[in-house]
């Protein structure tokens, strides 16, 4: 598999795991200096800089309120939840609108290997070596008109097995969208699984969203409805506080959150006492993203 970003990482960057080593390729969006990879990347993150995850930190450390509020109520929780026979609904702003099951949508394509960095809005993060595919390649499935500028997402409703959901904590379903240069970009991902296995029901299984250059909680999980829109859609945490939630939500270390500095992040897994790591703009994205907010002043489109 080509490589199709100059900032690749090898194997050996990431958590070793059995079935890990022997990957045809992949695909990192992880900006830095340092050596040159075996790979003839550009650059490459120094050891100083890189952020390995293991399987078991980023299983078991994550957000999914449809599961509960704590760090550890998805990984405790999510087993409840019923994946089988899962469909996508596509509608609004299409040619093929319709209920698309996980074959239909992955049919024909080749799944891809890329190590993304992970920012939470929280001001924590991870590296994650994601499985999936570009999500421009499932829209188009669907046939996009020309009237669509947005992308809508909604999470499952099934608070028999999602049990946050019987709380009001936010407004059911999540609700989560994209600019539609955003959603075509071709760091922007639809997610199938982690280190090459099925993504875990407490990642978002059986299929999420990865935006690498924006806070996490952009990246909404378990997905079954997507819908082409020529409004900016509504989006859950904006709904619940837009004071402190944007609709785009990029990661930003000059903008800070309203109550606290998003100038410098903890990672996990760096032990009780590591030193905080800066924030890059853009996540360290921002070659390839800036352009698409050209003119935009990113204090008031946050």
């Amino acid at each position: 598999m080509a490589y199709r970003w100059k900032n690749t990482l090898s194997p050996a960057d990431v958590t070793p795991e059995e079935h890990f080593l022997n990957r045809r390729a992949f695909m990192a969006g992880i900006v830095g200096t340092g050596a040159v990879a075996a790979t003839g990347a550009a650059h490459a993150m120094t050891d100083e800089q890189l952020i390995p995850n293991t399987w078991e930190e980023i299983t078991q450390y994550n957000n999914f309120y449809e599961f509960g509020t704590g760090k550890t109520d998805p990984a405790s929780y999510a087993s409840a939840l019923n994946t089988d026979n899962w469909t996508i609904k596509i509608d609004g702003l299409v040619d093929r609108p319709g209920e698309y099951s996980m074959d239909q949508l992955t049919e024909g394509l080749t799944t891809e290997e890329r190590i993304y960095r992970f920012r939470c809005v929280e001001a924590w993060a991870m590296v994650i070596p994601w499985n999936g595919f570009e999500l421009k390649d499932i829209l188009e499935k669907a046939g996009v008109q020309s009237g669509a500028k947005y992308v809508a997402f909604e999470t499952l409703v099934r608070p028999s097995e999602m049990r946050g959901q019987r709380l009001p904590t936010l407004d059911w379903p999540y609700r989560e969208g994209l600019r539609l240069d955003e959603a075509n970009h071709p760091l922007t991902m639809m997610a199938t699984g982690i280190y090459g296995k099925p993504m875990p029901n407490q990642n978002g299984a059986p299929i999420r969203l990865v935006v690498p250059w924006k806070y996490g909680f952009k990246s909404i999980k378990s997905i079954v409805r997507i819908t082409l829109t020529d409004e900016e859609p509504p989006t859950s945490w904006n709904m619940a506080n837009a004071r402190e939630y944007g609709f785009y939500s990029n990661v930003n270390p000059k903008v800070d959150h309203p109550r606290w500095s998003q100038a410098s992040h903890r990672v996990v897994g760096g032990g009780l006492f590591a030193k905080r790591e800066d924030t890059l703009m853009f996540n360290g994205y921002e070659k390839e993203v800036a352009s698409l907010y050209d003119g935009m002043d990113l204090t008031k489109f946050f």
